[in-house]
């Protein structure tokens, strides 16, 4: 897989999520075969105005490179100023157009830009002229059913000189809900000539190479299917290599969990850890016997130290 001059070992990347793709999660997706992480969302006007919350997003380790990092705005000046701020911190900058959040949208950026197509141009035309860096945009079909313009954005941000796009084939107004609509991505690969990576509903390896085979795109990003879940990359890679596929073992789980747990604590210290990793152990425990019970402990769970004795004592104990 190809991005510009960006030359990645396979088409799998893992995507960039508020709250959810800090640098232990890259990581540990990282290390189960990703290709490609991304971080979280990066604000331009909070670059703009050295926002310390902000810069700490860009936080990162060697281990995880190549690394993408995606930048949120409505202003094509800032934006520019941004991409040149992070163009060291990664191999290659993603503009978001997709985001559907409330406190996003008010000010004007992610899936909000999709209703003003010559501002989405202004903003890419201004990031291109700023940065080298291979440069993508992730974005959704419209901002509701009866505004779907994907193909105009699709054919705006080639034009002015992305390199790849993302799909994620539902509207704004759908939120996080509703099924993808994957022949939305089959269209836009027979359309573009730059690469097309498809998004949604991608929740086993099985789904990933289904997505594959009916659209024809480049490469796929994973979201929530790889929440407490990061074998499904490596399933992924090896039923698409024709290997059989292996099931995480509860002592994986463990391993993995115990791993995520410790670099958590590394990076951001016991307050932190506390409150990320509830959500992260109680994905880790899904489908599990007990693993109701297991998250009502987590969650009540007050110190580092109870959390981990949570952990040990329920993954080593499972069946």
């Amino acid at each position: 897989m190809q991005i510009a001059t960006l030359i990645l070992e396979n088409p799998i990347f893992s995507a960039p999520m508020a709250g959810i793709s800090d640098l232990p999660y890259r990581l540990i997706m990282k290390r189960h075969g990703a290709a490609l992480v991304f971080t979280e969302m990066i604000s331009a006007n909070g670059l703009f105005f050295n926002g310390e919350a902000t810069r700490a997003l860009l936080k990162s380790r060697q281990e995880e490179h190549p690394l993408a990092v995606q930048l949120f705005g409505d202003d094509p000046g800032r934006m520019a100023k941004a991409a040149q701020y992070v163009a060291d911190y990664g191999e290659l900058i993603d503009l978001n157009l997709g985001c559907p959040v409330r406190k996003v949208i008010r000010s004007g950026a992610g899936s909000a830009l999709l209703r003003e197509p010559l501002k989405v141009a202004g903003i890419i035309a201004a990031v291109r002229k700023a940065t080298g860096k291979p440069l993508t945009i992730k974005f959704r079909s419209g901002w509701d059913h009866d505004s779907i313009n994907f193909m105009e954005i699709a054919r705006i941000a080639s034009e002015e000189g992305v390199d790849a796009v993302t799909l994620h084939p539902t509207t704004r107004a759908q939120m996080f809900s509703g099924q993808a609509e994957w022949q939305q991505i089959k269209a836009l690969k027979k359309a573009l000539r730059i690469p097309v990576i498809g998004s949604g509903d991608l929740f086993d390896a099985a789904g990933i190479k289904t997505m594959f085979a009916e659209t024809g795109c480049d490469a796929v990003m994973v979201g929530r299917g790889g929440y407490g879940n990061p074998w499904i990359i490596t399933q992924a890679l090896d039923l698409l290599a024709g290997r059989a596929i292996q099931e995480p073992t509860s002592e994986d789980r463990l391993n993995t969990a115990r791993e995520h747990f410790n670099l958590c604590l590394q990076i951001f210290g016991p307050r932190k850890t506390l409150g990320q990793m509830r959500k992260h152990l109680c994905w880790y425990a899904r489908g599990m016997d007990n693993a109701a019970g297991f998250r009502a402990e987590i969650n009540q769970t007050r110190t580092v130290d109870e959390m981990s004795r949570r952990l040990e004592d329920f993954f080593a104990n499972a069946e």
